[in-house]
């Protein structure tokens, strides 16, 4: 019959009791029939068992309990229990190891405290505890007082005796003040108790902790675990294997033996074309995957040979940079800022001189407007903005760690979550191996190194002497970034720049009354060595 009175324990006397003095399977050595138990237990709010037991064991006895912490609840399920906060006083001793809660005691009073977890559980409309303990050891008398959050608490069943033999229980109430009395005496080794109380829902958290039988814990390792890891091996090896055969197909970009002739002959006249149009600067950035201060002073010799401005030596180590025609259309975003960052608006001319004054020529937004235009064409990826690889990585990362926990609290296999961050953390760095260079940049890199052998096997006697100038002067910068200029200079070192009628070269001045190129072969490279100190900042990022 269920009564509702009093204070309230779904799992304090089973705890109390059956832990104190009863197991399924216990180990145990009989005591004495002298030996006599005393309890005084509570149920705290957060649904914790606080358990102080007194053991008197008479002269020349001693006492000895073993109980598991495992109880098979049914053929294929079993709860867990956990014991913690213990102590002892007087001759008893206490040990929790192996699945064990073991007290034992020598002739004497002994007080043993601890606290017993996981023992309330949730059913329809209440909180339910049942204890089914068989005593390992005869007692005198066992004496427990139980108390809780609640003042309404049911005994449902409460049966004492061998197995086929039971009979109620014969002293157990639940007085006015809310308090459970339970008083058993001349108990015996093989005496089955089973307890069941009841309390309204809600009454403390419910924490019962039922596994199936063999199973080992959330985090175990378990079919699916085994599947979910080897899933995510061969996920780790595919990206590995992709990782190595992009760097391999990268770094191989330079190899080969392919030429591309950098004359296109229309009639008589000759002019020089690049791959696609692609200009220096670009073409620096492709060949190494980075931004360096070489293709940035090759941009600037690129806008003074396409008459933007117009470069006037001013000494072998000062030259003067002079606006020609004002940053148009026909420039790109990057090339801008090339020519913002030597002539901003409003100066007509500067000296390089002034341009080595601390703070006055910025290379970062050169740098910056180079790789994003690198980006927008698409022979390049932008490693600073999150790709699909990131948000892939991202969203299985948090998919894992959400999965974790989630498993964890309900059917077990926990780490297959594990496995899945794990494959969402291999994602998020894949990006970090992989070459800089697109598909589409690869492809252009290979006609631009192929370009470059073109150049080397270009001679000036196969261009008309009215282009040569012009040939020479818009390959000059293909050749800057290669570091071979002074190949180029000096296979057009017989040039006559008055050729074409107008005295020297048309965009770099100084030389005007020359008749060759011996004079500026040897000053060009000052010119471009001043140039890459401008862009050179100390902590300057190059990627």
């Amino acid at each position: 019959m269920l009564t509702f009175r009093g204070g309230a324990v779904p799992a304090l006397l089973l705890a109390a009791v059956g832990m104190l003095a009863s197991a399924p399977v216990a180990r145990a050595e009989p005591a004495p029939g002298g030996v006599t138990i005393t309890a005084d237990v509570k149920l705290s709010r957060d649904g914790v068992l606080e358990v102080v037991e007194r053991v008197a064991v008479p002269p020349d006895s001693s006492f000895r309990m073993s109980l598991p912490l495992r109880l098979q609840v049914s053929d294929d399920a079993e709860q867990i229990f956990r014991v913690t906060d213990v102590s002892t006083e007087g001759a008893g001793t206490a040990t929790v190891a192996n699945d064990q809660f073991t007290m034992e005691a020598r002739p004497g009073e002994s007080t043993f405290e601890y606290s017993v977890h996981n023992t309330v559980s949730d059913a329809p409309g209440t909180q339910v505890f049942h204890w089914l303990g068989v005593l390992n050891t005869d007692l005198a008398s066992i004496s427990a007082s139980l108390i809780s959050p609640s003042f309404e608490m049911g005994i449902v069943d409460c049966t004492l005796g061998p197995p086929g033999k039971t009979r109620p229980c014969a002293d157990v109430r639940i007085e006015p003040d809310g308090v459970l009395f339970l008083e058993q005496t001349d108990l015996h080794k093989g005496d089955a108790i089973d307890l069941t109380l009841q309390l309204p829902p809600g009454t403390v958290p419910s924490n019962a902790e039922v596994r199936d039988s063999g199973h080992t814990g959330a985090f175990g390792v378990t079919t699916p675990v085994l599947v979910a890891f080897g899933a995510l091996l061969l996920a780790l090896a595919g990206l590995v294997g992709f990782a190595f055969w992009a760097r391999r197909q990268d770094a191989a970009v330079g190899a080969g033996s392919e030429t591309i002739d950098p004359l296109l002959r229309e009639g008589d006249r000759v002019q020089f074309t690049s791959p696609e149009g692609v200009l220096p600067g670009e073409a620096g950035l492709l060949l190494d995957g980075q931004v360096d201060p070489v293709d940035i002073a090759a941009t600037v010799v690129d806008l003074a040979v396409r008459r933007y401005i117009r470069v006037t030596p001013l000494g072998d180590t000062d030259w003067r940079i002079n606006r020609v025609n004002a940053p148009d259309d026909q420039l790109r975003d990057y090339e801008k800022a090339v020519y913002l960052a030597l002539l901003p608006e409003g100066s007509n001319a500067v000296t390089v001189s002034d341009l080595r004054k601390p703070g006055r020529v910025q290379s970062g937004p050169v740098r910056s407007a180079l790789r994003a235009d690198a980006v927008a064409r698409g022979t390049c990826t932008d490693r600073s903005r999150p790709g699909l690889a990131v948000w892939l990585g991202g969203a299985l990362v948090v998919a894992g760690l959400a999965s974790t926990l989630a498993l964890a609290l309900t059917a077990g296999h926990a780490l297959v979550g594990i496995a899945i961050a794990l494959a969402g953390g291999a994602a998020l760095l894949l990006p970090k191996y992989l070459p800089v260079r697109t598909a589409r940049g690869l492809a252009l890199t290979k006609q631009i190194r192929a370009l470059q052998r073109g150049l080397e096997a270009t001679r000036r006697e196969q261009i008309p002497p009215i282009d040569q100038e012009t040939v020479f002067s818009r390959a000059l910068p293909f050749m800057v970034i290669g570091g071979r200029a002074d190949n180029w200079i000096r296979a057009f070192r017989d040039l006559n720049p008055s050729a074409d009628a107008q005295p020297g070269l048309y965009w770099f001045g100084g030389f005007d009354r020359e008749r060759n190129l011996q004079r500026f072969a040897g000053h060009f490279p000052f010119f471009i060595t001043a140039l890459e100190g401008l862009f050179t900042t100390a902590g300057d990022p190059r990627r």
